[in-house]
């Protein structure tokens, strides 16, 4: 974590390694109650079940958050080839399982290089996506339907770090809108055994790193002392 001097209040870009079964929300809340502040906003959603880097901007730097959002993203994580679940990750329940011995690594690798480029991709229905002015997680979790158009994303690059039995260790680049659960769902469809994404790290946004973000603790640390206890 860099100390660096902020003024909270006028504006500063605050970087957080976001902790596992926090919302996005549930860190803003809780970064706007530590540093008593009424304006500060997220550039770029994670989901409960990934961790890492979460840009916060706070006074006149919530301005600059279309900016950031749009910077392009990497990602590590695994995938359990094999295995499908309707949210596409862990959230629900495994629904349907098939066969992978017949997989090679070269399959895996070859499966993973035809997602280079720009692809359509549909995302989840357990998103924020709005369908007709309601999210598509609360729809999904009410068990309905939805009809999700798909979007125009780009994949810069997708490496297979690791292949132990049917957990596969992968790390993405991509552009703004992309959801690797998506990714993991695709890929399965394109082994023809399915898959689902089991952890998600953030690692980058644009020249941001989680190598350089805070805990909330830390946060609470650097505000006492520039300023004193709250």
């Amino acid at each position: 974590m860099q100390e660096a001097p902020y003024d909270f209040e006028a504006g500063a870009i605050l970087l957080f390694n976001k902790p596992l079964t926090w919302t996005s929300f549930d860190l803003v809340k809780k970064t706007k109650f530590a540093l008593k502040i009424k304006k500060i906003g997220h550039a770029g959603t994670l989901d409960p079940l990934a961790t890492g880097l979460l840009i916060m901007c706070t006074g006149k730097f919530t301005k600059r958050i279309e900016e950031i959002q749009a910077q392009e993203k990497e990602y590590t994580g695994k995938f359990i080839i094999g295995h499908t679940t309707p949210s596409f990750d862990l959230e629900t329940e495994v629904d349907s399982t098939s066969p992978t011995d017949h997989l090679t690594e070269e399959m895996l690798q070859e499966a993973a290089a035809s997602f280079l480029g720009e692809i359509d991709q549909t995302p989840p229905i357990y998103s924020a996506v709005k369908v007709n002015g309601e999210r598509a997680y609360n729809i999904a979790r009410r068990g309905g339907e939805a009809e999700i158009k798909s979007k125009r994303i780009t994949i810069k690059a997708f490496d297979l770090t690791a292949i132990e039995g049917n957990q596969v260790s992968f790390r993405v680049v991509c552009s703004k809108g992309t959801y690797i659960r998506s990714l993991a769902r695709d890929f399965g469809l394109k082994l023809g055994c399915g898959a689902y994404l089991s952890e998600l790290v953030r690692t980058r946004i644009g020249e941001y790193r989680v190598e350089d973000a805070m805990s909330l603790d830390q946060l609470q640390e650097l505000r006492e002392k520039q300023l004193g206890p709250a």
